[in-house]
């Protein structure tokens, strides 16, 4: 990476991060080079500048030959929008001379479209689904935007402006968004088990489908039919089979639990089947029985569901063992595969070693095609031990791909299968199996993180290689969160370790852990949807994760009073059996969240941080002599008399109930729960676990900031436990209204709330709630044994509070 590049990058309006990381990618570097160089520009506008990255990170190796032709018309104005830059490629592609009256029609070039044409386009297209729009109202917005950007007239109008009609013309149609625009998750009649086959239809009711897969990036894909394939005909057959519907699969590997990037990634591959009305599938990667458990599947199934998708099915890598081996023998047969004997080490020596040497062909690569044969056969029969042999493709190793340095293709594995038991002694590695499974399943848009840019040549030469349908590998980049860790390996040393629980630690971001935190799956996919879609990876602070779940949380949560290190309170005068039921709305001022009863009596406990021996001028809450509202209640207190024991510990406060006319309203209320055996008040938690940052810097991983490695940075404070902490009986209503709700009976994590000016809480799967399956009349309180909660993420602090504090 020379600094000469950087500079020439940032002089096109990267910034200096994206000029490095541009310049490192050996693919990327030395076409947007010869781009900017072929303007003959000494400054190049932003504009134009981004037009040209556009252009170097997706031209075809077809079109590759008129890089400059394109870049001078990026020059000249001619092309003047990534939409017109993806057709010149498209035209271009696989051409020997350019017909310039031609390209100029099929880019759009000097083509004009107004906002007023625009709006004309739209009002038409409108009379033709308005019955569509009026009965499905905003959940039509996909389709319709999908409709009107498929306009013939409209190819060359700027995105902006369609959109911008489109929203006013729903909003001229349907009017603004009401309780009919409300999406509701409805609750099944009954649940059975999925395995394979469920109906993409049921996730349409629970996620509306985000302006992101119509705009940006995800807007510039091509359609379903307009990838080139090797032979015609293979399209011909795909289209047969497919209707020309979009199809995308979101493919994990089994061999651990899915983390916040994962998020991304359902969002990205469901999301944009379903903006298009087309299919996604959830395919399991299960081509290395080493790794993969049970538990791991039932997972990723559990969490995908949780996010609110369904896949249109369930499929397995291992379907296809058969035909992925009958097609690595017919690859064979074309001399473009042969068994090697080379240990790793020496497959990196031929590969140019850690000196990045000259490649070298071992010794094997051109031995006879019947020898190899006969070899992989032997090796499917059970004739080599593990690493004694592996099937290689032959590729190209003058490339300077690495993915095209002869790739494994299958290897000895002896162990067996979760599904095919002991029937393959020979397993294909990813590089083989992923872009032949796309085929086999027809995908259309084969979605992955940039770390798989290099990768895409190698998926499509081993689709032609084998002529089979070809699917587009497009990438985006990836989603990660400070102060945190998502490494697999490293996450199970986390584990063995006792530095957290298991892997569904609320201080790790996996999607367990994520999920038993209390954090909603609509607050994860709303924020996925507001990073949109980019080349770029994504790194957010973990703080500003926090923010939006509380932002969702504060819309949503119910309002519940607690205490922790409570200190019991008397209210000298009100009677001995004084008792109140007070009315509270659930969330203020938001009557449609309902509303719960609870007592008020003459004692009363309130937070151990709420009260102060010794008075402070800047101290606003209950002190000897100093008056206090209690939240929800007519009138406040006045603390009158402190009581201690032996030890000097604070075990009463005396009080006076300020109900005289005219007594001055307080400064400040605090949370309080009433004693009151007849009513089950106070609730009483076993623990409330307080978490914070596992890792005290933002990259544990960097060496220069934790020289001792990841476990050195491990945060020794990262979870506190509140023993002692009481609750209002507000949270029995919580609990009820989820046994009755709830299918699974195990999602403790969905009963959330807001502890009133502490934090927001869920009830953590270790809580003992007894039998509650079949829970649908009764009471909770009458069977709960423990009861655990998870701070979720806690309040924002005012300055003035913080200085109280």
């Amino acid at each position: 990476m020379s600094d000469a590049l950087v500079t020439l990058f940032q002089n096109i309006g990267l910034s200096e991060a994206k000029a490095k990381e541009t310049a490192k990618n050996k693919n990327l570097a030395p076409t947007l080079e010869k781009a900017i160089l072929a303007t003959g520009l000494e400054e190049v506008p932003r504009t134009t500048g981004a037009l040209l990255y556009h252009l170097a990170s997706t031209i075809t190796p077809g079109a590759a030959p008129h890089l400059e032709y394109i870049s001078v018309a990026i020059r000249d104005s001619k092309l003047s929008t990534s939409d017109q830059v993806s057709a010149a490629i498209k035209f271009v592609n696989n051409k020997q001379e350019i017909n310039e009256a031609a390209f100029n029609e099929e880019c759009g070039v000097g083509v004009v479209v107004t906002k007023e044409d625009v709006k004309k386009a739209v009002d038409e297209y409108t009379k033709t689904v308005e019955a569509k729009l009026k009965a499905d109202r905003y959940k039509f917005f996909g389709p319709f935007f999908a409709g009107v950007k498929g306009i013939p007239s409209l190819r060359w109008a700027n995105g902006g402006d369609v959109k911008d009609a489109v929203d006013a013309k729903m909003l001229e149609v349907l009017g603004p968004k009401g309780e009919l625009d409300t999406v509701v998750k409805k609750k099944k009649d009954s649940k059975p088990e999925v395995k394979e086959e469920v109906k993409v239809e049921e996730a349409s009711s629970v996620l509306n489908v985000p302006d992101m897969f119509f705009e940006g990036e995800l807007a510039r894909l091509h359609k379903p039919g307009e990838n080139p394939q090797i032979k015609p005909e293979l399209m011909a057959e795909h289209l047969k089979a497919t209707g020309g519907k979009y199809i995308t699969r979101f493919p994990p590997e089994p061999n651990g639990f899915l983390h916040i990037g994962h998020a991304k990634a359902i969002n990205i591959n469901f999301g944009l089947a379903k903006a298009h009305n087309g299919n996604c599938y959830l395919r399991y990667d299960d081509t290395n029985p080493e790794a993969e458990e049970e538990r791991y599947f039932v997972s990723i199934l559990e969490i995908v569901k949780w996010l609110g998708f369904t896949p249109t099915a369930v499929t397995y890598s291992s379907d296809h063992f058969q035909r992925l081996y009958e097609l690595a023998v017919e690859l064979t047969k074309k001399d473009m595969a042969y068994v090697c004997h080379c240990t790793g080490e020496e497959i990196q020596m031929h590969r140019g070693g850690p000196e990045r040497g000259p490649r070298t062909a071992c010794v094997h690569r051109n031995r006879p095609v019947q020898e190899s044969l006969d070899l992989f056969e032997k090796m499917k029969n059970g004739g080599f031990e593990e690493g004694e042999a592996t099937l290689r493709m032959k590729m190209d190793l003058e490339s300077g791909n690495p993915q095209f340095w002869d790739l494994v293709a299958y290897r000895v594995l002896k162990t067996p299968h979760h599904r095919t038991g002991s029937e393959w002694l020979i397993y294909p590695t990813y590089d083989y199996t992923h872009c032949l499974v796309d085929s086999f399943e027809n995908i259309t848009h084969s979605l992955c993180t940039v770390e798989f840019t290099q990768s895409r040549p190698s998926y499509y030469w081993l689709c032609d290689a084998l002529e089979v349908y070809k699917p587009v590998q497009w990438e985006y980049g990836r989603l990660n969160v400070t102060n945190t860790i998502l490494s697999k390996r490293k996450i199970a040393e986390l584990v063995n370790k006792k530095h957290v629980f298991d892997w569904d630690d609320p201080r790790l971001y996996t999607l367990p852990a994520i999920r038993r935190r209390g954090v909603p799956p609509q607050a994860i996919n709303n924020f996925v949807h507001t990073l949109g879609v980019t080349k770029s990876d994504t790194v957010i602070e973990a703080t500003k994760l926090d923010a939006f779940v509380r932002d969702y949380l504060n819309e949503t949560a119910p309002r519940l009073m607690g205490v922790f290190n409570p200190i019991k309170v008397v209210i000298e005068n009100l009677p001995e059996n004084h008792e109140q039921l007070l009315t509270v709305p659930n969330k203020p001022r938001d009557p449609s969240m309902g509303e719960h009863a609870i007592p008020f009596t003459r004692v009363v406990w309130i937070d151990g941080s709420d009260f102060r021996e010794v008075d402070d001028k800047d101290f606003f809450r209950l002190a000897p002599g100093k008056t206090v509202g209690l939240l929800n209640v007519p009138c406040p207190i006045t603390c009158t008399k402190v009581i201690k024991d032996d030890n000097g510990k604070i075990v009463e406060l005396v009080a006076r109930y300020e109900d005289a006319p005219g007594f001055k309203r307080p400064k400040t209320y605090i949370q309080w729960v009433a004693e009151s055996p007849k009513h089950g008040s106070p609730v009483r938690l076993d623990e409330v676990r307080l978490f914070e940052r596992l890792f005290n810097h933002p990259n544990p991983q960097d060496k220069r900031d934790v020289p001792g490695g990841y476990l050195t940075d491990v945060n020794p404070d990262s979870l506190s436990i509140e023993k002692g902490a009481l609750i209002e009986v507000g949270l029995w209503d919580i609990m009820n209204r989820w046994a009755k709700e709830s299918e699974s009976k195990t999602d403790y994590e969905a009963m959330r709330f807001q502890m009133t000016r502490i934090g927001y809480f869920c009830v953590d799967k270790e809580s003992d709630l007894g039998d509650v399956k079949g829970k649908a009349h009764g009471s909770l309180k009458d069977t709960v044994k423990k009861v655990v909660l998870n701070r979720t993420v806690p309040l924002q602090v005012s300055n003035t509070l913080k200085k109280q504090e």
